[in-house]
């Protein structure tokens, strides 16, 4: 393959430590990135792969059992939360895991979605094509089985097929190993070479139960790793094409400044999605006063913008549970014994619905869905065929579609299904919210 402009860097792999702290690593000065979106891929891939955090209870889900509180674990958990749980880096920014993480009472610990949602147990979380897409520069992501070139413009298959031929930012696709079974997908992050230039050694990151790995194979481990399963590498030679209208600049998440940079959370007080987060309107939000500096807490004090909604005397720590009915971006803070006030969390407060016509759609027919907003803009329709995996759609809101307050979705979509689930996707600038429904589609394949 040629590239053109050939950047060779340093990469200064940064990640979170326990308790927010950000910790870098070098590595070897090996890393050959031809383009700017392949260096970032690598950057943005470890934000989620090097951040460490320790659990405060022993009742946070994971595969097969629960995540030990107080040992330290590297990378977010792996969890597929679908439309219940929320997506770490599409939904909720890494520092509302972080926060979550630190109170004992959150969903982390008091919801599992085993049994609910196939292949998840954690209520924030990653999988392979989540974690992928992140690094990808995606707005959402796209399944495992959707990166190669059956399916995107701008991919192509590595020949050959041998660590020689990899470079950072190439993915390996593992197809199902069975009919009907999953995929998998992982991003190459560095290709080591001798002082001769020939490849030593390539540097494979993924997402997969429990959380994330890093895996440094030599070449033959490497190829032997492609040969298996029937694996294959794919390299991006064209990412605008590869990503169409799924841009990340083109929407307020994924947010990789904010997700880079040390939070600071809150000692005397979180919420139960943690903090910088966002609710469903008449959502309740429990609100856990811990007071872990142990100053005295006099009251909690609850505003919308710059408008008190609710001040409650407080007369020790314990969990208070409101819903609101008014939406609008909130904080919450306490007033402590000494006359100061604490760290404020920072929520909102939005309604996110729609409306699918009263009939079954007809198959290779054009048809709206009505939106419904308020503080958040609904950004995204996603379309995932429920007799196939392989046929998913997404239709991106624009700013008409917004005014008039319906969405057009082309014939296109409902092409091959018969039933289909519907998400609709908003955020604003606390996150994400997503509600799902089902469409029948009715009328032969082909007809109009």
């Amino acid at each position: 393959m040629k590239y053109a402009g050939t950047l060779i860097f340093v990469a200064v792999v940064l990640f979170l430590g326990s308790g927010g702290r950000l910790s870098c690593r070098a590595e070897e000065p090996t890393v050959v990135v031809a383009n700017q979106w392949q260096q970032k891929s690598i950057e943005y891939a470890r934000i989620m792969s090097q951040v460490q955090w320790t659990p405060v209870a022993n009742t946070m889900p994971r595969r097969g059992g629960y995540f030990t509180a107080g040992e330290q674990y590297t990378g977010v958990p792996y969890s597929s939360v679908k439309h219940v749980g929320r997506y770490i880096g599409f939904d909720i920014y890494l520092k509302t895991f972080l926060a979550a993480v630190e109170n004992p009472k959150s969903v982390l610990y008091s919801e599992n979605l085993y049994g609910k949602v196939k292949n998840a147990e954690c209520y924030y979380g990653k999988v392979c094509s989540s974690y992928t897409s992140y690094a990808l520069q995606c707005g959402i992501w796209y399944v495992s089985k959707l990166h190669g070139p059956k399916f995107r413009d701008g991919v192509e298959r590595v020949e050959p097929q041998a660590a020689s031929a990899a470079n950072p930012g190439d993915v390996i696709y593992t197809p199902p190993a069975r009919k009907g079974g999953g995929s998998h997908i992982e991003l190459v992050t560095d290709v080591i070479r001798d002082d001769q230039g020939v490849v030593t050694h390539v540097r494979v990151e993924e997402s997969r139960p429990q959380t994330t790995r890093d895996t440094l194979r030599t070449v033959k481990e490497f190829n032997s790793h492609l040969a298996s399963r029937n694996r294959e590498l794919f390299h991006i030679v064209d990412l605008d094409a590869w990503r169409g209208e799924n841009r990340a600049e083109s929407f307020l998440f994924p947010n990789y400044e904010e997700d880079s940079a040390t939070p600071q959370i809150n000692r005397v007080l979180l919420l139960d999605l943690g903090d910088w987060v966002v609710y469903h309107k008449g959502q309740p939000v429990k609100i856990n006063v811990m007071d872990r500096e142990n100053r005295g807490v006099r009251a909690l004090i609850i505003q919308r913008g710059q408008t008190l909604v609710e001040r409650i005397k407080l007369t020790g720590t314990g969990v208070v549970k409101r819903a609101f009915d008014q939406c609008g971006d909130y904080t919450v803070h306490c007033e402590m014994v000494d006359g100061s006030r604490s760290q404020a969390c920072e929520f909102a407060v939005s309604e996110l619905d729609f409306q699918l016509p009263e009939k079954p759609i007809k198959r290779g027919q054009p048809w709206d869905i009505k939106l419904n907003t308020d503080n958040m803009d609904a950004v995204i329709v996603y379309f995932k065929n429920s007799s196939s995996g392989y046929d998913e759609h997404n239709v991106f809101v624009t700013d008409d579609d917004r005014r008039v307050g319906k969405v057009r979705v082309p014939a296109s979509v409902t092409e091959k299904a018969d039933k289909m689930q519907v998400w609709v996707i908003g955020e604003n600038r606390y996150g994400r919210l997503k509600k799902r429904q089902f469409i029948q589609v009715v009328g032969e394949p082909g007809a109009k």
